[in-house]
């Protein structure tokens, strides 16, 4: 067993284990933003503005019949 090799892929799984890790925290601090900023939303508008910007096409016509 050769242990320069060992030590090289050691070394590698290392590098890649703490660049996953890395890629992680930063997914998990912009959805962490992202919350942040629906419950700054959700704080400071009412029903109707989220209702509106869930479905816009509702509301802007009246279809009558006489």
């Amino acid at each position: 067993m050769d242990i320069a090799l060992v030590s090289m892929a050691l070394s590698q799984g290392k590098v890649q284990q703490q660049a996953s890790i890395s890629v992680m925290k930063k997914a998990m601090g912009s959805a962490e933003q992202q919350g942040e900023a629906l419950q700054k939303l959700m704080s400071t508008t009412n029903s109707v503005n989220i209702q509106h910007a869930a479905q816009p096409h509702l509301g802007r016509s009246i279809d009558l019949k006489l």
